[in-house]
């Protein structure tokens, strides 16, 4: 019995480590694709409507289990549009590390989170874990001229933002358990679509410039598509059978994959004080982890 369990724990792990990975590599197809013409919010737009369009017809069907929790399943396709669309923008146009750090420091609204819709206790250990995430942020954002830690630019702002939706959204997962882990996927590839499409539509020239898109664009934009598809299932899966603040833990794991392909493919890296935020808010991310422990206990 012992090893079925640990096998059935293995997978949802598995699955959150995947989705990490994808996550902490995707910024380079999307700023290949900016570098060919097509802008963040066009890729979004074309990878989540694609990824629709294929798993749609699937999982329609699964909408049934929406019925009794509608305002849920809309918070979560709002709340994961803004992310997906937030994220593609920012490390397109920011430095990757500075806007995942800012991105990870979702454990800290994890917490507010958690505990406004799960009722999760805070504790002494959830106040330290605001205290070291917060630290690391200000470390990370220091202005030498004394200017306030905040972030540098909109792709910071961006990343700062988005982070927060994420953690929302990982709560509203955990939180709206008679959903279907299908309709999930369907709220958040539609949100992927809708969220982007307000401010292209804003853009005269955005929609014509399509036709001028090469087959090799539109090839990668079906690849990212068909792996959007396999990631959003298998984060759905993960955050269904692992508690919120310890899959953002795993999900840990997309920083050391950006900070190795930002180094190699961009030339990008941090100073020793942006380290030293940056080992703060881990930190705070490993020690989220055990807040699951305290509240089984």
């Amino acid at each position: 019995m012992m090893r079925s369990d640990n096998k059935n724990a293995v997978l949802p792990i598995f699955a959150l480590l995947m989705s990490a990975t994808l996550w902490g590599a995707i910024w380079f197809p999307y700023r290949w694709l900016h570098e060919m013409g097509v802008s963040g919010l066009m890729s979004t737009f074309i990878t989540y409507g694609i990824a629709l369009i294929i798993g749609l017809p699937f999982y329609y069907r699964h909408l049934r289990s929406v019925v009794n929790a509608k305002w849920l399943w809309l918070a979560m396709l709002l709340s994961s549009g803004w992310t997906n669309t937030g994220y593609v923008v920012a490390v397109i146009d920011g430095e990757i590390m500075r806007v995942l750090l800012l991105f990870y420091l979702a454990p800290l609204w994890t917490i507010l989170f958690s505990r406004w819709l799960l009722g999760e206790q805070l504790g002494r250990l959830g106040y330290f874990i605001i205290v070291v995430a917060l630290s690391g942020a200000m470390i990370m954002l220091w202005q030498a001229d004394g200017r306030l830690p905040l972030p540098a630019n909109s792709a910071e702002w961006l990343g700062l933002s988005v982070g927060m939706s994420f953690a929302f959204t990982n709560v509203l997962v955990k939180k709206a358990d008679t959903i279907s882990v299908e309709a999930k996927s369907i709220a958040i590839w539609i949100g992927g679509t809708l969220a982007p499409l307000p401010l292209l539509l804003m853009q005269p020239t955005a929609f014509s410039a399509l036709s001028g898109f090469s087959p090799v664009v539109w090839g990668a934009l079906l690849l990212i598509a068909l792996a959007m598809i396999a990631v959003t299932l298998s984060i759905q899966y993960g955050l269904m059978h692992v508690a919120a603040n310890r899959a953002i833990v795993i999900l840990l794991f997309e920083l050391v994959v950006a900070a190795i392909t930002s180094y190699w493919l961009a030339g990008e890296s941090l100073s020793g004080r942006e380290w030293l935020g940056a080992a703060m808010i881990m930190v705070a991310s490993l020690f989220s982890g055990h807040l699951e422990q305290k509240v089984a206990k």
